[in-house]
């Protein structure tokens, strides 16, 4: 008999997720990873002696129905609306992105905001529920897939035909077209961008789903739950291992089991994983929170796939663009015009300096002037830092994963300077408190969490991988071409950021 029902590779938000539905379910369930503590990327290392963060530094998308389930806030989540976001203007004149209103802005802005934010919204909420379901096989004559199909066309004609029709209309324009539409101020334009191009590899001007992109994160923006990226991985390991799963950290999958076994499909199964040093580990399901790529061609192996499959899966775009900036700080810097920095500050500039900045990532190397998104997440959490001291954290665009000549020392070094000088322009004497800065380049990012490309989403969030297409047809529903064997990362449907969307869904395909 196997040792259990479900062995989940990765114990990153979504393997813990997945984790908690299942155990609650009655499964027995393992839970393994490689790293010596849960989290995945969003896992608080220590940087600096005494100084923690994460590559992930924010949840604000966290949904909802995960919240609920899974009772989180009983387990130290805490529940509060979503951050404030701030468009950064080097000569101090900020402008505050609120849910519903702008501060800052001019007349014509703030109005134009209204319309904007009404609109995206309706848009928003008549996709959300489909983030929350397992999305039909093309072709499908199966009546749940029927129901799915069915739902999505109702409440796109519940918007209206007018609505209907702009929604079609929106969903394939580059982000930077529907900017212009609504908003004279550059600043405002690139800073509302932001959330259809970070972690992809996409610019203003890109046609290929950025609008969609900021739709799926509005979606999640409005139901949130607050607290610390560290808040959130301790309150799903705890919800977890109460409904009885097992987690075991510094345990690396070399490879999954898969053999013969007589009545399924050519033969195969998966029937567990093999550790490295060995231990081999039985179980009824095995489910990867890994990226497709490392999932299917290092853990299952090629020689278990048809070779159309495993060609689909070699073509994913997994790229990361996004590099990491952790500062030690010995105080809070100051942001002229900011009483305190707190949420989300977007160092965008204009739009033509996002796309500069990608034009230059997009032939192989990187920008001098990049554009930033800064967390200092230890006004959350005052663990990550000694008293009195501060993390700051940045993500970075464009980095590319592939640098022409390479990651080198030296290449590091100016990308991190780069991004210390970008934060700089609008927070002046930040250089005076560091006391230790650490840049990641999306290589970097792929070393430490085994993340191909160090992509954030495990492939790109794009018009051709995303809904029935992702990662691929035949594996688009959590289920894979080897019997046994599922998704629940954020390569599948939906896609990336801390939405445990993905877990949910794998799991609650597999208890049907």
């Amino acid at each position: 008999m196997p040792q259990f029902d479900t062995i989940i590779i990765g114990a990153g938000h979504n393997g813990l997720v997945c984790a908690a539905y299942l155990a609650r379910a009655g499964h027995r369930v393992c839970v393994l990873d490689a790293a010596n503590s849960p989290g995945g990327l969003a896992a608080a290392r220590e940087f600096h002696p005494g100084f923690r963060a994460p590559v992930a530094h924010a949840h604000r998308q966290l949904a909802s129905e995960i919240v609920n389930d899974l009772k989180l806030t009983s387990y130290g989540l805490t529940a509060a609306p979503p951050p404030p976001t701030i468009a950064l203007d080097p000569a101090g004149n900020h402008i505050a992105i609120g849910a519903d209103s702008l501060t800052g802005a001019d007349e014509a802005d703030t109005q134009g905001y209204t319309r904007f934010i009404g609109q995206m919204r309706k848009f928003a909420d008549a996709l959300r529920p489909f983030w929350h379901k397992t999305m039909p096989r093309p072709g499908s004559s199966a009546l749940g897939d029927i129901a799915t199909f069915a739902h999505l066309g109702l409440n796109l004609r519940r918007l209206g035909r007018a609505d209907m029709a702009e929604f079609l209309r929106v969903a394939s324009l580059p982000t930077r077209d529907l900017m212009d539409e609504y908003f004279d101020s550059e600043l405002l334009k690139a800073s509302l961008c932001w959330d259809g191009l970070i972690g992809s590899k996409m610019a203003p001007r890109s046609p290929n789903g950025s609008v969609l992109t900021m739709l799926y994160r509005l979606a999640e923006g409005t139901t949130n739950a607050g607290g610390s990226v560290r808040a959130l991985v301790n309150a799903l390991c705890a919800a977890a291992t109460a409904a009885g799963a097992e987690l075991r950290c510094g345990s690396r999958v070399e490879r999954i089991s898969i053999e013969g076994i007589e009545g399924t499909e050519a033969g195969l199964r998966a029937t567990g994983v093999v550790l490295e040093g060995g231990e081999r580990l039985e179980a009824k399901h095995v489910v990867s929170s890994a990226d497709p790529q490392q999932t299917f061609l290092k853990l299952a192996g090629i020689e278990h796939l048809d070779i159309g499959f495993t060609n689909r899966i070699r073509r994913l775009r997994c790229d990361g663009y996004v590099g990491k900036l952790h500062l030690a700080l010995d105080a809070l810097p100051n942001f002229p015009g900011l009483h305190r920095p707190e949420g989300r500050l977007i160092g965008a500039g204009t739009m033509d300096m996002l796309e500069f900045a990608y034009d230059d990532a997009k032939y192989g190397g990187f920008t001098d002037r990049p554009v930033v998104e800064i967390h200092l997440p230890s006004l959350q959490d005052d663990s990550l830092a000694p008293a009195g001291k501060h993390v700051l954290s940045a993500h970075v665009m464009y980095m590319p994963h592939a640098l022409k000549g390479g990651w080198t020392d030296e290449a590091r070094d100016r990308c991190r300077n780069n991004a210390i000088e970008a934060i700089a322009r609008y927070a002046p004497g930040l250089r005076e408190h560091i006391i230790y800065a650490e840049f990641l380049s999306p290589a970097d990012i792929e070393q430490a969490h085994g993340v191909t490309g160090g992509h954030w989403h495990h492939t790109e969030f794009a018009m051709d991988q995303m809904l029935m297409m992702r990662p691929t047809y035949e594996a688009a529903q959590y289920a894979t071409p080897i019997p046994g064997l599922y998704l629940c990362g954020a390569g599948c449907h939906p896609a990336g950021d801390l939405t445990g969307a993905a877990g949910r869904n794998s799991a609650l395909e597999l208890l049907k």
